[in-house]
């Protein structure tokens, strides 16, 4: 694994929270009475006043304070308020949660008043007893691999300051790694829930597409989906339980996840990069290859190494998400928005729009179109038991304002990212901790997994995390139990 010589070690009772997971014990000590939902919400709330990450935009407080009063005295009814009663949870500022604003990290929606209704992943986890306490930080319509815009400015990644935590999601994944609160939502287009994973030490499950349903539809439905960022392999096969499941309206929805699915023995395939082309970075490089070694080490089975054209056979335009995810965000806007408001945008993703709307549609519709034979041939690399592992990233990190090593701007090349293919083809991808780099920044390994085979995924997740256990937070983070006298 990539190595770092002051990596934080596991505390005596780390392996005892990582069976259960970090919300199932919080959850236990709040119905035996060992933590007050009210002293955990306010511990949360208290470490937001205090964190200077810029991860969270907004924050609910009173009313927060009063769903943990009611939270508390429900259970000293021996009431049952869900799964989730009585933990705080952050929503990313591109989904609805009544009470807070809706901004998409641009100023065109600075003045957004309180959305007045949750958005369908807020209004589940909420549906559980989940709490809501403020919203996280994202990129400008979450179009970045980096987390900065100009409303709200940059994030800090808790692991290395000055270094970004990714995008989009990034704003949740600092504040999981930082222990702000438990629970913060992701979703991923283009790797929006795997980039901050690997970059923050988390796992990161963009699901097979439409297993998670969307309400209100989001920005290019047939490659978005809502994901899992969490601490532990434990808390994702919760969270995936809670939020998936069709809702009315979304005509790409699917039957409900279940976790006892019957899978088969995968086989491991390995590659560098999905598609030809730029290599991945030295350090990145030497991560993986050390990486491969003790995955096999620690599944005790062989990883078959693939070149990267047999992933896409057939060839594969690096081209073609942008043809369509920016194309698709330029035509939400529109182009009279785009034109008009041109001077307020950020510089990178302003760029992006007036690219996107000089695509022709014939373009557009070619990519689309290519998308079939993309799914179709890693359907026949997977079939149904293969597991395809490569760098989750190409690039180890970057700054915060979304500047690579080497260049004098913010805006990142596509080279740098192993993860958009995957939406393209609808599969199942996971990103997972497997060490850090010397900076300290954490380096994560992608597992892309069978068509519906998200549960195959979470399988080789629980054997990685047993073998070689990833520190919970970021150094110098107290997890919020221990905060309040728990584990």
């Amino acid at each position: 694994m990539g190595s770092r010589d002051d990596q934080p070690a596991r505390g005596p009772k780390d392996s005892g929270t990582r069976s259960i997971g970090v919300l199932r014990q919080l959850a236990s000590h709040l119905k035996t009475g060992r933590i007050r939902s009210t002293r955990l919400i306010e511990e949360s709330l208290a470490r937001i006043d205090a964190s200077d990450l810029n991860a969270i935009v907004a924050v609910r407080r009173e009313d927060a304070l009063e769903d943990a009063r009611l939270v508390d005295a429900a259970l000293d009814r021996g009431a049952d308020p869900g799964r989730l009663a009585g933990l705080p949870f952050l929503v990313k500022d591109i989904e609805d949660a009544a009470g807070l604003p809706t901004t998409f990290g641009s100023l065109l929606h600075a003045k957004a008043g309180a959305a007045t209704e949750d958005g369908l992943v807020a209004g589940r986890l909420r549906a559980e007893g989940a709490i809501l306490v403020g919203k996280t930080n994202v990129p400008e319509f979450a179009f970045e691999g980096y987390t900065a815009n100009r409303l709200f400015g940059a994030t800090d990644n808790p692991w290395a300051r000055g270094r970004s935590p990714g995008g989009s999601s990034g704003g949740s994944g600092a504040a999981l790694a930082a222990g702000l609160a438990p629970i913060a939502t992701a979703t991923d287009v283009g790797g929006s829930v795997r980039i901050p994973a690997s970059l923050c030490g988390l796992v990161g499950l963009k699901p097979t597409v439409g297993l998670i349903g969307r309400d209100p539809i989001l920005a290019s439905l047939d490659l978005n989906s809502h994901g899992v960022l969490a601490s532990t392999v434990a808390d994702t096969r919760l969270l995936l339980g809670i939020l998936s499941g069709p809702v009315g309206g979304d005509v790409g929805a699917l039957p409900r996840w279940r976790a006892d699915d019957p899978r088969p023995s995968p086989r491991l395939i390995a590659t560098d990069r999905l598609v030809p082309g730029s290599a991945p970075s030295a350090p990145v490089a030497r991560a993986f290859a050390a990486t491969l070694e003790a995955l096999s080490t620690a599944l005790g089975q062989p990883i078959e190494r693939v070149d990267p054209g047999r992933v896409f056979p057939g060839g594969y335009d690096a081209d073609d998400w942008f043809r369509i995810v920016g194309v698709e965000q330029a035509h939400l806007l529109g182009r009279e928005t785009v034109e008009r408001d041109l001077d307020r945008f950020d510089l990178a993703f302003g760029r992006a729009m007036v690219a996107a709307l000089a695509i022709p549609i014939g373009e557009h519709l070619d990519a689309r179109q290519r998308r079939f034979r993309y799914a179709r041939e890693l359907d026949a690399l997977l079939g149904e038991t293969g597991l395809l592992v490569s760098p989750t990233l190409m690039a180890a990190g970057w700054s915060a304002d979304g500047t690579l090593d080497g260049r004098s701007e913010p805006g990142l090349p596509g080279w740098v990212y192993n993860t958009e293919a995957v939406n393209l083809t609808g599969h199942p991808a996971i990103s997972l901790p497997a060490g850090a780099f010397p900076d300290g920044l954490p380096f994560g390994i992608q597992v892309i997994g069978p068509r519906f085979g998200d549960s195959m995924l979470l399988d080789l997740a629980e054997r990685w995390e047993a073998a070689c256990a990833w520190p919970l937070l970021a150094p110098g983070y107290r997890p919020l139990a221990a905060a309040l006298g728990g584990d």
